[in-house]
């Protein structure tokens, strides 16, 4: 088990606007930084950063917390998988506290952990041979030699080579104590029943591990370097727990700072077009390993940037079937652009041949958008019949109806307006038609204006809110974040012989529920309370930074709102907007927020002692007891209205 000194350690180092900035795009926005949230698709940015509060929040679902709680949401960490990563991206060392280790809990490891380590052990095992065995390094670092890469990019992306002996690496595993079952789960290893000792699934192959986001092996492509040999020329891991081929882009976790930092990806096909361009200086490249472009593919390069130049070789026999790729990648609001290398050449040969300077402008200049790219391909096979052409630009057209962008939209078809010499509106009725059949419409010739939309009641059971409980609630809330923002606060007071003392905002508060014997309302605030009472007993005052840390998604969230409230998404700054700060007036705050609070508490009583009194009507001692509290329970609620200068009349304070 890590011990408490080493994650005290990781919390204090990490920064949360660095590691949310390896898998979301952010931008300054006054104090904090704002992106498109990971979790959930939007179009205006609602997902914020604080680096004062270490914190972050995304408006869109609800969820939020401190780094390590991100990376465990996004990478389906463990709490301690979180920690591990977090001290390795930053140096680190981990300390266990050997007292808290059982025999149970060195056990308790889940089967999708053992399948992380074995493709860990693997990786290392493939390296190794690569580097340290002369069978890997006469065959497999020479081809690697051959394709002029230096030794730094070949342990950049930790390239390796499994040897010829059939069960080299299955070998290997089981001595280290890993069982048939989880070698075959993970992919590695086959057991065929005529090959008791199991057979390497790659094996005489350079070895390519393939990365999740955060850096972890998750599978392997590998290709075999002999031509007589009639076999797949790349094998890559079947799908296993951990390993889906949809979700994964080849070269992302080695790309993606890059990719962030220059706000365009370039996608190609293959390991080696990835690691060419690396290796020429260019690092914003991933690939999607030879499979057909996914929606989540996709997502995962628009955490990092909407901008997608799409690498193509000279004589790609399956240019034309990329155009699926386009449409989707339009759908998902990417902006894309399309390069054809010169004939003969790939992103990999093309690299190789020239320095980086030439390979950066030649993308530049010569990529085209969408549009022109899919008319030089289809206009060509077109020729000059008008069918095939007519029939291209409906292709062309077909795409514009994916831009999920009004504007965008528009402008396209502008511009395939402008490059066809056909009639916008013309282009428009296509597009309509395109809808139309999309959704399996029959295309209606009535003019639009002529179509009446089909009104629609819609009943809705709204439940009602009881006001005086939701006014308690609210006021409830406003006390607990008070305690949470501002508690360590010193409050000067006086009291009412002219003494004066100095007192926290927590104990105020915290004296105040004790004096009013307050029973709350909403369990996470209990909690909260008790964790900041016990704190107090071991002279610790527990504010938000304190929870945050918890491994309790609930108490995590509340805080974390109560620590970066809504309106941390505006930058009013920017606007030369300079609102008030919430705790300018920290003083007068909770003093007032404390009486309204007493105030809206003696309404919940004066409601809840009404129903005994309706309970009571035939027991004469409990019925007038009961009106006996209304009275003196009205009494207090006038002279805190006098107080807080509230008019029951209006519902409004007056002043304040």
């Amino acid at each position: 088990m890590i011990s408490k000194q080493t994650i005290d350690k990781i919390f204090s180092t990490i920064r949360v606007e660095e590691i949310v900035g390896e898998y979301v795009q952010l931008k300054r926005a006054g104090s904090n930084f704002k992106g498109l949230s990971p979790f959930h698709d939007e179009k205006s940015p609602s997902f914020v950063v604080s680096p004062s509060k270490q914190i972050w929040k995304d408006f869109s679902t609800g969820k939020g917390g401190t780094a390590i709680s991100f990376l465990m949401e996004i990478e389906n960490f463990t709490y301690p998988e979180a920690l591990r990563h977090a001290a390795k991206k930053y140096g680190i060392e981990i300390e266990e506290d050997q007292r808290e280790f059982s025999e149970e809990a060195k056990n308790a490891q889940s089967e999708r952990d053992i399948l992380y380590k074995i493709h860990e052990i693997a990786n290392e095992y493939f390296q190794n041979i690569l580097w340290e065995n002369e069978e890997g390094r006469s065959i497999g670092l020479s081809y690697f030699r051959e394709r002029e890469l230096k030794d730094e990019i070949i342990k950049k992306f930790q390239l390796g080579y499994s040897p010829e002996k059939k069960n080299s690496f299955t070998e290997f595993a089981l001595e280290k104590g890993y069982s048939k079952e989880i070698l075959e789960k993970s992919g590695l290893s086959i057991f065929p029943e005529n090959s008791p000792a199991g057979i390497d699934r790659f094996r005489e192959r350079v070895m390519f591990p393939i990365h999740s986001f955060s850096g972890r092996v998750l599978g392997f492509g590998a290709r075999i370097l002999k031509s007589n040999i009639k076999t797949a020329k790349y094998l890559n891991s079947p799908e296993t727990e951990i390993y889906h081929k949809s979700n994964v882009l080849y070269g992302l976790n080695q790309s993606k700072q890059a990719i962030s930092r220059k706000n365009i990806c370039l996608l190609v096909e293959g390991y080696m077009d990835v690691i060419s361009l690396h290796l020429s200086g260019i690092e914003n490249v991933v690939a999607s390993s030879g499979t057909s472009l996914t929606t989540e593919q996709i997502k995962l390069i628009k955490r990092l940037t909407e901008n997608v130049t799409i690498l193509f070789d000279g004589d790609n026999a399956g240019i034309k079937a990329s155009f699926r790729s386009i449409d989707m990648l339009l759908t998902e609001g990417m902006n894309i652009r399309v390069l054809l290398f010169p004939e003969g050449d790939d992103p990999d040969s093309f690299a190789r041949k020239h320095p980086q300077e030439y390979v950066e402008k030649f993308i530049e200049n010569e990529a085209m958008d969408f549009i022109d790219f899919k008319a030089e391909i289809l206009l060509k096979e077109a020729g000059n019949d008008p069918i095939k052409k007519a029939e291209a630009i409906r292709n062309i057209v077909k795409s514009v109806g994916f831009v999920q962008n009004a504007l965008k939209r528009e402008v396209y078809l502008k511009e395939v307006s402008n490059k066809f010499g056909l009639s916008e509106q013309s282009l428009f009725n296509e597009l309509d038609i395109q809808k139309q059949i999309t959704q399996n419409q029959t295309p209606r010739a009535q003019p639009k204006e002529n179509i009446q939309p089909k009104l629609e009641i819609v009943t809705e059971s709204v439940e009602q809110v009881d006001p005086i409980i939701f006014d308690l609630l609210k006021q409830e809330n406003n006390l607990v974040n008070l305690m949470l923002n501002f508690g360590d606060v010193v409050l000067h007071r006086e009291n009412e012989a002219n003494e004066k003392y100095d007192i926290t905002v927590i104990e105020e508060i915290l004296h105040h529920f004790e004096e009013e014997n307050y029973e709350f309302q909403v369990e996470l605030n209990k909690i909260i309370i008790d964790s900041i009472k016990e704190g107090i007993q071991n002279e610790e005052l527990r504010k938000g930074n304190f929870f945050v840390t918890f491994m309790d998604e609930n108490i995590t969230s509340k805080v974390v709102d109560a620590i970066m409230p809504l309106n941390d998404l505006e930058n009013w700054a920017s606007r030369n907007i300079f609102p008030p700060n919430y705790g300018d007036k920290i003083n007068s705050q909770v003093e007032g927020d404390i009486l309204i609070h007493k105030f809206r508490y003696i309404d919940y009583l004066i409601k809840e002692t009404t129903k005994d009194l309706e309970l009571n009507k035939d027991n004469d001692s409990k019925y007038y007891e009961c009106i006996k509290k209304i009275t003196l329970l009205k009494q207090a609620s006038m002279q805190l209205s006098e107080i807080l200068g509230y008019s029951p009349i209006k519902g409004i304070y007056v002043k304040r």
